[in-house]
């Protein structure tokens, strides 16, 4: 599979903007009872979805602006933020594809631990703050928990 890893992705103020935003008591997160499909028995987490199409996009939604400057996109399918409790011992995820048409994906790592995110059995990226990964999101791959007491941030964006 084809990826990039880009670390220190947005200057430090862009960067801390999000963090602090993400990270604060007044964010909000809605809860999902599983993780890769609908119906998964992987575990739970927590989303926020930015842009989901021009007619549902977040208050938050200029918080994401850096990135997409960044990211010099055709077209925008998606942006969700996702925060996966922490776990007693990592816990890797069920596999899933994003759509299933072919797209591109951009993974933003919000905050440092012990997570990763899992391409195929031997590309694993680690979750380190500040960094991005860009990746064919239409092919299967597979998220973890972390044990850090913070969880486990990040921004998916899927686009043309």
């Amino acid at each position: 599979m084809k990826y990039k890893v880009v670390d220190n992705f947005l200057d430090k103020e862009s960067f801390l903007k999000i963090k602090e935003c993400l990270t604060s008591n007044n964010f909000p997160w809605f809860y999902n009872k599983s993780v890769a499909e609908n119906n998964s028995n992987d575990g739970i987490y927590f989303t926020h979805l930015f842009f989901n199409n021009e007619l549902n996009k977040s208050y938050y939604f200029d918080l994401m602006i850096p990135i997409l400057k960044k990211l010099k996109l055709k077209s925008l399918i998606r942006i969700k933020a996702n925060i996966y409790p922490p776990t007693i011992k990592i816990f890797e995820h069920d596999t899933h594809t994003d759509f299933n048409f072919k797209h591109l994906g951009f993974l933003y790592y919000v905050n440092t631990n012990d997570g990763f995110t899992r391409l195929s059995k031997k590309i694993t990226v680690d979750s380190v703050e500040n960094r991005g990964l860009f990746f064919d999101s239409s092919v299967s791959h597979n998220s973890s928990t972390c044990t850090t007491n913070t969880g486990r941030i990040n921004i998916n964006f899927n686009y043309f």
